[in-house]
C-alpha cells in the first residue's frame, strides 16, 4: 500500500500561503499555474492542478507564439525605441501609480 505524504503551510495576514515544494512537485506545478480546489460535503478539500483554460481571445495565443518565433528567427529585426518616442511615453505615464503586487483582475487573486 502506498504511503501518504503530508505537507503543511501557514496563512499570511492576507490569507496567502506558499504551496509546499513536495505538493508542487507531485502536482507538477510551476510559477503562474492555477490550482483547483474541490470542496467535498464532509469538509474535505482536494487540491489539484487546474486544467489550462482557453484564452478569452481565441487568436491571442497564436499571435504571441508567432511573435516569439519571429523574434527567435530574426533577432536582427529588433530595434531600439526612438529616444523621442521614449520621452513621449514617459511624459504620458509620469503620474501613473503602479502597484506591481496588485492583481490585474479579480480572477488573478
Amino acid at each position: 500500500m502506498p504511503s501518504t505524504l503530508e505537507a503543511r503551510s501557514t496563512l499570511t495576514d492576507r490569507y496567502q500561503t506558499t504551496v509546499p515544494e513536495t505538493v508542487r512537485r507531485v502536482l507538477g506545478l510551476n510559477k503562474r499555474d492555477k490550482i483547483q480546489y474541490e470542496i467535498r460535503p464532509g469538509g474535505e478539500v482536494v487540491l489539484t492542478r487546474a486544467q489550462a483554460e482557453p484564452s478569452d481571445d481565441p487568436v491571442i495565443e497564436r499571435f504571441l507564439s508567432f511573435l516569439a518565433q519571429d523574434l527567435a528567427d530574426h533577432p536582427e529585426r529588433i530595434q531600439a525605441v526612438d529616444a523621442r518616442l521614449a520621452r513621449r511615453v514617459k511624459a504620458l505615464v509620469r503620474k501613473v501609480q503602479i502597484d506591481l503586487d496588485q492583481p490585474l483582475s479579480p480572477e488573478d487573486d
